[in-house]
């Protein structure tokens, strides 16, 4: 009662502390619930100054004065333990290392003077990267008894050798750690160790691993760790050493390769209990520790009160002390005041304390997941920001986040808030202050520190296991209960993505927003142009398959992507403060996505013609950036906005626009609506077919659609609940603090981020980051298809019973596949792809497809390709295609075209065509999506304003897979631009380098008509359009169709006599090598695509052959006869059939029936053309063929066509008329050449008295001469010659004119 009414009365002011004299070593705690009440319930604020410092009962006295920070801080004095007494104790475990330096404590860190090469330390205290071919170091410190360790985060993940040297091990350019005697290494990307000599071990590392480095040399052996699991003994025996001449930390590293190497000045990762750290920690470290758990526990005042628990309420009861309000500030202001006093007392301490137990306290105080303590964070960073040392703690605190979100890993059973989402998110509250966000500006390694905060750890072949431990895919023989456990797992790493990639937007949204306090005044925006201007220079010479020097990998790149995406594409939450509503003359209630607004459409050309640092180095459509300016004058376009209307370069009647009745795809409320019902109930939707989405979040479904009517975006935001399922506000959420203004003066139009030059950056995102994600997956892809195919033909013959041994093989060889398939599946799902197309369809039952629908659904969620990025990334897509069809229309821009743009445009849309399920349904896409496009490839593939040979290759190599399929070669049928355009442009395309490409168009083009085609049902989806206009093409332009015949025999000859040389050596060498049937199957494709070309020639303009003068005649029967006989000379047709095969192609596809159909057509074609033709002037094809002077192998080859088996290659479809025909000619052919074999026999008799004969073909009179060298020929010959070289036959001399003797013809 005397403390109630004590309490009651109020505080006096002055000083009346009396500390009981107890032992705190008692266990004061019994009962302490009960015990530390009244008999009315209350605590007193003696009792609760005990909770808070932890304190026997009653070790405080009655408080007669007014409770203040001088006070508290006298608790603190007496109950805290003296200083000296924790660092001797701390020191006495500390035998066996010598650290060289300066001081009573030095610093473990890197020896300057054992580097060899060029190490540069980015950010201090030891993160290093190599500047030359191999750099090697040492550090200051050295151990010969006890166990010690030290981490090694890896900034990139290249050649890097990690480990322990003694002084003796030589450093040189080509020698480093491992590589000489008393010396150890290991390296994750060989996964190898190095001891002189190199053996495999451990786990391939990625871009964050932490890497603990052990050596116990009790036992005397070395270990290394990987995020914290253990690799095994890497080297067991290890030399003993005497004191001073121990094993020293070493690293090497190769050119471009980072690491950070922490000793101990920080508290380690994943610390290996029994090693020390060779930095010893700092001598305060257990005492700050207990500081920083009174103040946790005086916030666990505040946090019971508002526990929701039955039980925690009814304790609550029991533990009623003093309001927190009442007493938080004296006593958190002591407890900081006598931190920071430890802490500036010791050098060193305040990075260790930032590191460790100070940001482990706020990461508790805050949550690991939503809903987050706002409040109690708030108010512990609103009194320790009152000392000026708070600094330098928050600058390590910042910096230990920007860490974490590097070495971060996604665990299962965290998600969805795993992975770097805590880190993300403590970091996003604390930056929303003014002057935290000004102190990380003005950190030198500002941008470096927001690169950690937009990375992620990437997971390897082994984490990939761990996180997804049972892999399905139809017609697998694993577990059913795989199929549930996978899409489980799928759709909790989905999630987990998310809630990363939403704390990537608010982070870069406080960035964004931010405007530093300089002088002239900055806009909002600037910083975050800087950094991405920083990023771009670091990417401009990078290589797609390669992470250049300085970056942090791809995940940075992607995360910017993903950023700027969401803002283009779903609206910037903020877009009033940037200015990008008033740009546009819009009202901020009308705002939406910028690249879903209609209407009138913009560029500004200084984008493309400003000689910016970052883009002086990236390659144009028209050259490099200074020959475009020496050759072009644009002296004053960089100001130039070009406009246009959206939809202008569509056809009146197809065009779609946001100010339609019908909307584009990307804005249809419909598609969304489609979209979540079939993920709501994918095995029903799936029965339908796959028109459904796959992603399951919300993510505002009806926005974009909104974005077409007069809707409010910021009303919707204001409207919704943030994704985090929670309102800030709901737990004190504090708002941003960054309060400046700018002057209104002030030139916005040129000063701040526009959202043109997101667009402009996202793109250059996408092509150095992005697209090699897809390009991995599409590697994973086919290597899965492949896999399972094997795997299905290995469970085959297993079930063939073979012999024991043949058995025991091919359960190995099955063991190998599947863990392949099993290693494709789990990447495809991991690396922003879809593993859903890749799997073998067509044998798959109903019920398969819907249980692979189930799982790509799931799948899909983890990839790219949510849907919310498919409709940002067509918008992108269709508002890229139509910049680029304004600016072709002016050559003196259209060369400034940086080449990406071209690239990521292509890359992007055949991301979008892939996906399955669709963004949307096939034919609204092909309506929709394609028409403009098509325009583009179709005009430009061949268009000599671009300059680079692989950027057209890249177009028709567009064209060739567009036009595979039905649908979308219909869109090209329907498309003004091809109609007029393409054929021309395909036959003038056909040259030594684009003839593959060029072939397969033309061949999907004239596919159908040929003989023996209609068993794939091929005539079905033949275009009769493009046959037409092709035939239309080559009879108007006679010289394009010359060329282009020339080059199609060329082609064919070269293609089938390297298919004869390949077939020949394997035959020689007994043996083949898997790449040497691969080359065969490869060429014989080929060939038969030329031939069916030929093929169609021949049926379309058989007057090229048979009018006129006889060369291409000659040439064409020549060249099947040269087939024929490479057909016929291979005895092992068994041989032949195998060589030529592919996986996954049926036997009775793959044989010689393939390359023998198109001959027959083409022998065909022409004895039909033979009819129709005047025989005045007409080319005798008998003739020709009874001239030859092969007699025998012609016969033998047109018996051999007629002997083979086409109704088993035709499957029933033979043309039994056709064959009739060609066996009519066969005859024809015979009674010709016995007619001949007589005329000859005169003929050579004369030839005997007159030298006169052609020397090359023998059949002809010389009756032409080259000048000027004189020498003579046959005209035929002569003419056939010079199609492809220009010299002379016998001296080589150059060839000015031919001369013709009208007499001799």
């Amino acid at each position: 009662m005397a403390e109630d009414g004590f309490w009651s009365n109020g505080l006096s002011s002055g000083l009346a502390l009396i500390l009981n004299g107890e032992d705190k070593t008692v266990n004061s705690q019994k009962n302490r619930l009960v015990a530390y009440h009244d008999d009315f319930g209350h605590k007193s604020l003696e009792r609760t100054l005990e909770y808070v410092f932890d304190l026997p009962y009653r070790a405080i006295s009655p408080v007669t004065g007014s409770l203040d920070a001088t006070l508290v801080r006298f608790i603190i004095k007496r109950c805290v333990p003296e200083l000296p007494l924790q660092c001797d104790s701390h020191l006495r475990n500390r035998e066996g290392i010598c650290v060289f330096g300066h001081g009573c404590r030095p610093v473990v860190s890197i020896d300057q003077s054992s580097i060899c090469g060029d190490l540069r330390i980015v950010s201090p205290p030891s993160l290093l990267e190599s500047l030359a071919i191999f750099s090697s170091a040492r550090a200051n410190a050295c151990v010969w008894k006890g166990k010690w360790m030290y981490e090694v985060m890896l900034e990139t993940a290249g050649i890097q050798q990690l480990g322990w040297a003694t002084i003796s091990c030589p450093f040189t350019d080509r020698m480093g750690v491992g590589d000489a005697e008393d010396s150890y290494a290991f390296d994750g990307k060989r996964v190898k160790k190095w001891n002189e000599e190199d053996e495999s071990y451990g786990q391939p590392w990625v871009v964050g691993d932490v890497i603990g480095c052990c050596i116990d040399l009790d036992e005397d052996l070395i270990l290394f760790y990987r995020n914290g699991v253990s690799l095994g003994i890497a080297f067991a025996g290890i030399r003993k050493m005497n004191q001073g001449l121990g094993y020293f930390p070493a690293v090497s590293l190769s050119q471009g390769e980072r690491c950070d190497l922490n000793f101990g000045a920080r508290p380690f990762k994943y610390p290996i209990e029994g090693f020390l750290p060779l930095q010893d920690p700092p001598c305060a470290a257990s005492c700050i520790s207990q500081l920083l758990q009174c103040l946790s526990r005086l916030l666990e005042i505040e946090r019971m009160g508002r526990a929701e628990s039955t039980s925690v309420e009814q304790l609550g009861r029991l533990q009623r002390f003093v309001p927190l309000e009442d007493i938080f500030h004296p006593v958190a202001d002591a407890i900081c005041e006598e931190l920071f006093s430890i802490l500036d007392g010791e050098e060193g301490a305040t990075e260790y304390i930032a590191w460790g137990l100070f940001l482990t306290l706020l990461m508790d105080l805050y949550g690991l997941h939503v809903p987050h303590d706002h409040s109690s964070l708030d108010k512990v960073v609103d009194v320790v920001l009152k000392f000026r040392s708070s600094s330098l703690l928050f600058q390590h605190v910042i910096g230990a986040l920007s860490y974490g979100c590097k070495t971060a890993s996604l665990v299962l059973m965290e998600c969805p808030y795993s992975g770097s989402y805590s880190y993300l998110a403590l970091a996003c509250h604390l930056l929303r202050r003014e002057e935290l966000m000004i102190l990380w500006w003005k950190l030198s390694e500002f941008e470096f520190l927001l690169e950690g905060f937009l990375s992620w750890r990437s997971p390897n072949k082994h984490d990939l296991q761990l996180m997804m431990p049972s892999v399905w895919w139809p017609n697998s023989c694993e577990d059913v209960s795989h199929e549930s456990s996978m899409l489980l797992t799928t759709s909790a790493v989905s999630d987990a993505i998310d809630k990363i990639e939403e704390k990537h937007r608010d982070l870069c949204c406080l960035v964004i927003q931010f405007i530093p306090p300089v002088r002239p005044p900055q806009f909002p925006g600037s910083v975050f142009r800087k950094f991405l201007q920083s990023i771009l220079i670091k990417n401009r010479r990078a290589d797609r398959n390669i992470t250049p020097p300085g970056v942090l990998g791809n995940t940075l790149l992607v995360s910017l992507y993903t950023v700027i995406l969401h803002y283009l594409s779903e609206g910037f939450p903020m877009a009033d403060i940037c200015g990008w509503s008033k740009n546009h003359g819009c009202d901020a209630k009308d705002d939406v996505g910028f690249l879903h607004r209609g209407g009138q459409l913009s560029f500004p050309m200084e984008l493309f013609l400003k000689n910016d640092p970052q883009k002086i180095d990236i390659p144009r459509i028209g050259g490099s950036f200074s020959n475009l300016l020496e050759s072009h004058d644009v002296h004053g376009q960089e100001s130039e906005v070009i406009s246009w209307e959206e939809g202008c370069m569509d056809n009146e009647g197809t065009r779609v626009t946001h100010f339609t009745r019908q909307k584009p795809c990307c804005c249809c409320s419909i598609y969304d609506i489609d979209f979540t019902r079939s993920y709501r109930d994918p095995i029903r939707s799936s029965a339908k077919g796959s028109r459904g989405h796959s992603s399951s979040i919300p993510e505002r479904s009806a926005h974009v659609a909104a974005e077409c009517s007069t809707g409010s975006l910021n009303d919707e935001i204001a409207d919704k609940p943030s994704s985090s399922d929670h309102h800030h506000s709901q737990f004190g959420y504090r708002p941003v603090q960054h309060t400046r203004t700018i002057p209104k003066e002030s030139n916005l139009s040129s000063a701040m981020l526009r959202e043109e030059e997101l667009l402009d950056i996202m793109l250059l995102l996408y092509h150095v980051g992005v697209a090699p994600n897809f390009k991995q997956a599409s590697y994973y892809m086919s290597h899965q298809s492949q896999s399972i195919s094997l795997l299905e033909e290995t469970d085959r013959q297993i079930k063939e019973r073979p012999s024991i041994e043949q058995q025991k093989r091919l359960k190995e060889a099955r063991n190998i596949y599947r863990e392949e398939v099993i290693d494709c599946v789990r990447h495809c799902t991991w690396d922003h792809e879809l593993v859903f197309e890749v799997w073998n369809i067509k044998s798959w039952s109903d019920e398969d497809w819907i249980k692979a629908f189930v799982c790509a659904c799931c799948m899909y969620r983890i990839s790219l390709l949510s849907h919310w990025k498919q409709r940002g990334m067509y918008a992108a897509c269709m508002r890229t295609v139509q910049l680029l069809l304004v600016l072709s229309k002016d050559d003196s821009l259209f060369g400034f075209v940086p080449e990406f743009y071209l690239e990521a445009l292509v890359d992007c849309f055949h991301v979008l065509r892939k996906s399955d399920p669709p963004f949307v349904p096939s034919a609204i896409f092909v309506k929709q999506g394609l028409s403009s496009f098509v325009t583009f490839v179709v005009t430009h593939f061949n268009d000599p304003r671009i300059s680079s040979a692989d950027l057209k290759d890249l177009l028709l190599q567009s064209i060739s897979v567009l036009v595979q399929y039905k649908e979308f070669l219909a869109a090209f049928e329907t498309n003004d631009a091809a109609t007029s355009k393409l054929p021309r442009s395909l036959l003038s395309a056909f040259d030594n380098r684009s003839w593959i490409p060029v072939t397969n168009i033309l061949l999907r083009l004239c596919k159908g008509s040929g003989f023996g085609t209609s068993k794939h049902g091929e005539s079905s989806s033949s275009s009769v359009v493009f046959q037409r206009l092709l035939r239309d093409a080559c009879i108007e332009d006679e010289a394009l169709f010359a060329a282009f015949l020339n080059r199609l025999f060329n082609t064919l000859s070269w293609t089938m006599t390297e298919f004869s040389v390949s077939i020949r050596e394997m035959l020689e060498k007994n043996h083949v090598l898997e790449f040497q049937q691969r080359k065969c199957s490869v060429i014989f494709d080929l060939s038969c695509n030329l031939a069916r070309i030929l093929e169609f020639c021949t049926r379309e303009i058989p007057q090229a052959f048979l009018l006129g003068n006889d060369m291409n005649l000659r040439r064409l029967t020549e060249l099947v006869i040269f087939t024929l006989n490479q057909m016929t000379s291979t005895t092992d047709s068994e041989f032949f059939d195998w060589s030529v095969k592919r996986h996954g192609q049926s036997p009775e596809k793959i044989n010689r029936g393939m390359i023998l159909a198109p001959l027959v057509g083409i022998i065909v074609n022409l004895i039909d053309a033979n009819t129709e033709v005047e025989s005045s002037g007409r080319n005798d094809v008998v003739e020709v063929l009874a001239s030859m002077d092969c007699p025998d192998t012609v016969l033998c080859g047109l018996q051999y066509m007629l002997g083979f088996n086409w109704a088993g290659f035709s499957k029933g479809n033979v043309h039994f008329g056709k064959l009739s025909q060609l066996e009519d000619f066969l005859s024809h052919l015979i009674s010709r050449m016995g007619s001949r074999e007589l005329e000859a026999s005169v003929l050579r008799q004369e030839a005997e008295c007159e030298d006169s004969m052609c020397c090359i073909c023998y059949t002809g009179e010389a009756d032409a001469q080259f000048v000027p060298c004189l020498h003579s020929s046959c005209y035929g010959c002569i003419t056939r010659h010079l199609l492809n070289c220009q010299r002379c036959f016998f001296c080589n001399a150059t060839v000015i004119q031919v001369i013709k003797d009208e007499t001799k013809s």
